[in-house]
Order: structure tokens, then C-alpha cells, then sequence
């Protein structure tokens, strides 16, 4: 099943929209502010990272009840798990802690407070994403479902409806979660794999008797390394996660096809990655301090700041989604513009040879 099969492509106008009623007279309006910066030739450019937030906002702005109800009612739980930390069992972060130390002290590293600190997140961090797990392969993962269905619904000049959502997430779901284990065990891999070089190459350092200077040389080469290929395979998930509700891919063939359709769009998504990165990291942090942490007063403004920054962490959430199934739909469509031109160079040389070998002038 391919839902985006018959969909308006992101910034194309439909010049033959039929008007049938008032219900589509504020979609028409939004078809218009999609494709206010198109011509007639269909030509398809491909979208900075910051037309995708501005695609976002208009998309938000037609749906905002269907998205709203979302993230009411399958984010905000997920958020308020997450800013919480109430399945995170720090009696198990804390022995977590002084193995990643252990571990760190053995292959050379000094324990400065900033490898301390490291150790410590990073910990607690896994122990996070082992205890919200089956949150995240449920609630969030349906709310994903429910953003990429919405999104799909707004590019169709349809309006979202809760009880086809249902149908629609039946028929997807195995799919859904096969491409989030896939998604999941990409990643872990990626910090493996980042974790088994850092500890061989500083260890091979140490054993060689080389001087901090190019200890800790080595540790940024390997660092910017990891970076760039983690960033890579971040994009690549978040792209593979939206294929499985639009296109009858799942899994391997989902990681593989999202590979090959953001060639060329790696730098966008980037940027999308890192911006939903920063505001989430600043809610947290926010969280940690005016909620967690009472460093000021006597506390009773968290009664009110905490639901707030809740609310505030899933709006953050639920852009994110929306701008990866715009980012999606942005580079199905280059891919298959730029298919259809090579498409038509290869047929246009053929012709020319055809045309040569028979000694036509």
C-alpha cells in the first residue's frame, strides 16, 4: 500500500483543483501558500532547511486541531516520562556511572570533571532509553504514525479524520515497528562501534607512551569521525521511520531506500536534526533546573512551570515529526525529478544513436 502515491507534491500548485465547498476553500488557501513561489512547468526545487520550518508552520496552521489533539494526547505523556525521569532508577545510573569511569580511567583518559559529568549523562541516558522503551515503541511511535498520516493528509488537499487514522495505523503498524528495531539497532550500533574505537585508540596511545597533546588529538579525530557518520545515520533513520506509513517498505528496505533518497539533501536534514536537537537539550536543561533542582525560592512556581515545559517539549516533538515528513516528501520528490531528467537524457541519446545508425540526417 502506497498512501503517497496520489500526493500534491510539497510546493506544487494544482491548477485544475476542483472547489467543493467551504471545508476545502482554507485548504486551497494553504495549496496557494505552497506554491506561491512556483511557476507552471512543475519544476521542482529542492527546499532549504528553513523553507521546511516555514512548510511546518503552514501545514500546523491548517491542521492545528488534529495536530493539537496529537500531541495532547500521545506526546505529552511520552514528555512528561521523559523531563521526569521516574522510570530512571539512579541506584542503577550510579554503578553504570562508575563502570563508564572505570572503563574511561583504563584506556588512559584523566578523570576530569567533564569526562565525570560525561559518564554520568551517557548513563543515565541508557538506562532512560532501556526503562522508556516500550513508550517509545508505542505512545511516541503512534504519534509519529499520526503526524506522517497528517501531513500526508494536508499534501492530498484532504482533512485529517481520526477514525480512518485508526485504519490506516492497523494496516501499518507491523511495518512501523520492525523500521523503529531496525532504526534503533542502527544507532546503538553507531555508539558501539564509537566506543570500541575510542577505547583502542587511546589505549594503543597509552601503551605507545604518547604525550597528552596527541592523546587527545587522537581522541577528537576519532570524535569528529563519529560525528559525521552518526549525523549521517541519524538522517537516514528519521527519514526511514516516515516510509513505513506512506510507502509499503519496512525495516532494511526502508533504511536503504531513505539512503538513497536523501543524496543530496544530508545537509538539510542536518540542519532540521540539529535544531530539534538544541531545543529539546534546552527544555530539558530548563526542566533539570526550574523544576528538578529548587535553587531559588520556595519551589511553588514549579507547580506551574513543570506542566508548562511539558507542553513545551512536545511541541517540540511533534515539529520535529512534521518537519521529517516534510523533509521526506522534499526528497521523494528531487528524486524522482532528477529520475525523470536523467530518464529523458538517456531516451534522448538513444534516439540521436538510433537515429545515426540508420544515417538519418
Amino acid at each position: 500500500m502506497d498512501i503517497s502515491s496520489g500526493v500534491c507534491s510539497p510546493r506544487i500548485r494544482s491548477d485544475n483543483l476542483k472547489k467543493e465547498g467551504s471545508d476545502e476553500t482554507s485548504l486551497q488557501g494553504l495549496e496557494m501558500e505552497l506554491s506561491s513561489d512556483v511557476g507552471h512547468d512543475h519544476q521542482i526545487e529542492p527546499m532549504s532547511a528553513l523553507d521546511i520550518m516555514r512548510e511546518t508552520v503552514r501545514i500546523l496552521r491548517f491542521n492545528s486541531w488534529g495536530f493539537m489533539g496529537i500531541m495532547t494526547f500521545l506526546i505529552c505523556p511520552v514528555s512528561a516520562v521523559i523531563l521526569s525521569k521516574i522510570l530512571v532508577y539512579e541506584s542503577i545510573v550510579k554503578r553504570l556511572t562508575m563502570r563508564l569511569i572505570l572503563v574511561s580511567q583504563t584506556s588512559g583518559f584523566s578523570l576530569t570533571p567533564f569526562i565525570k559529568e560525561y559518564c554520568h549523562r551517557f548513563a543515565e541516558t541508557m538506562v532512560s532509553s532501556v526503562m522508556c522503551f516500550p513508550l517509545y515503541i508505542t505512545l511516541l511511535l503512534s504519534s509519529k504514525a499520526a503526524v506522517f498520516y497528517a501531513v500526508e493528509c494536508t499534501y492530498s488537499r484532504k482533512l485529517f479524520d481520526v477514525s480512518k487514522f485508526w485504519v490506516v495505523i492497523a494496516k501499518v503498524w507491523r511495518r512501523m515497528v520492525l523500521t523503529y528495531i531496525w532504526t534503533c539497532m542502527a544507532i546503538v550500533g553507531c555508539i558501539i562501534l564509537f566506543a570500541v574505537s575510542m577505547v583502542a585508540f587511546c589505549s594503543a596511545f597509552s601503551v605507545l607512551g604518547f604525550s597528552s597533546e596527541l592523546f587527545v588529538g587522537a581522541a577528537m579525530v576519532v570524535g569528529l569521525a563519529f560525528s559525521v557518520i552518526f549525523a549521517h545515520v541519524i538522517i537516514i533513520c528519521k527519514v526511514a521511520l516516515v516510509m513505513p506509513v506512506l510507502e509499503d517498505v519496512s525495516g532494511a528496505q526502508a533504511m536503504l531506500r531513505s539512503s538513497v533518497l536523501i543524496k543530496g539533501q544530508t545537509q538539510v536534514g542536518l540542519v532540521i536534526f540539529l535544531v530539534s536537537a538544541i531545543g529539546m537539550a534546552f527544555v530539558e536543561g530548563l526542566f533539570d533546573h526550574r523544576v528538578k533542582t529548587i535553587s531559588y525560592g520556595d519551589g511553588s512556581s514549579r507547580m506551574w512551570e513543570g506542566p508548562l515545559l511539558v507542553i513545551i517539549y512536545s511541541f517540540v516533538l511533534l515539529v520535529e515529526s512534521m518537519m521529517n515528513a516534510v523533509f521526506y516528501f522534499n526528497c521523494k520528490f528531487s528524486y524522482k525529478e532528477i529520475s525523470d531528467v536523467e530518464g529523458d537524457s538517456i531516451l534522448d541519446t538513444r534516439n540521436v544513436l538510433s537515429t545515426e545508425s540508420m544515417g538519418i540526417p
